[in-house]
């Protein structure tokens, strides 16, 4: 199981002094390595699978990510993610090309993350909210081992999820690629594709997404897909 920074459990308490030490040099190279590595892969340049980048969709989305989404990293810099791979609602292999001609929220969660268990209303609520406007969202679940996607199935059976379709990469590849892609360093995470599958923005952590702050968003990149 990948390390989850936002789930991590209590651990005894330590010389302060010596704790304090680590925490600095943890936060330094967790930065170093966010920045160097860039969104679209080494030193900022764009990583396999390349679009041209869009500094209008950028700006357009990075104006609207404000309040409850304001951690949210608008990009549109044309990284995309031929290597990625899971298994579809109805049993293939796809990748993000699966999603083509929509605006579309890819949030990747699993059954044991605290956070992303909580979101996954608010994110059946958007879904719900923005049917048939040119927008989905797509939740592809981490639970590993050959009972993952029942673990998944029976949690969103039991929360009562009916607008999020089961996705699911049991084998915990994609978000590998997303860790060494310098996208995610934890779960939930969170990309917004492009209608052409390119990445328009992330989003590292958990967010409201049943919100007039996530609707302003969500608004802003459809204003931009109706342009193109």
């Amino acid at each position: 199981m990948s390390y989850d920074p936002y789930n991590e459990p209590t651990k005894p308490a330590t010389n302060k002094w010596t704790m304090g030490a680590l925490i600095v040099v943890a936060v330094g190279i967790a930065t170093a390595v966010w920045v160097s590595n860039g969104v679209g892969g080494q030193n900022g340049s764009v990583a396999q699978g390349s679009f041209e980048a869009d500094p209008v969709v950028a700006a357009a989305i990075d104006s609207a990510a404000q309040g409850d989404l304001a951690a949210f990293r608008a990009t549109a810099n044309g990284s995309s993610y031929p290597e990625i791979s899971f298994i579809s609602a109805a049993g293939e292999k796809v990748g993000f090309d699966h999603f083509a001609g929509k605006v579309t929220l890819v949030n990747f969660w699993a059954t044991w993350c605290a956070p992303c268990r909580a979101e996954m209303p608010a994110l059946d609520s958007l879904a719900a909210k923005y049917a048939d406007q040119g927008f989905q969202v797509a939740t592809i679940n981490l639970d590993v081992g050959d009972d993952g996607i029942q673990k998944a199935k029976a949690f969103m059976d039991e929360v009562g999820l009916k607008n999020l379709p089961l996705h699911a990469d049991p084998s915990f590849e994609a978000f590998e690629t997303l860790k060494k892609r310098g996208v995610a360093l934890g779960l939930p995470a969170t990309l917004l594709l492009g209608p052409d599958g390119h990445e328009w923005g992330v989003l590292a952590g958990p967010a409201e997404w049943n919100s007039e702050d996530a609707f302003k968003l969500i608004d802003a990149a459809l204003a931009q897909a109706s342009k193109s």
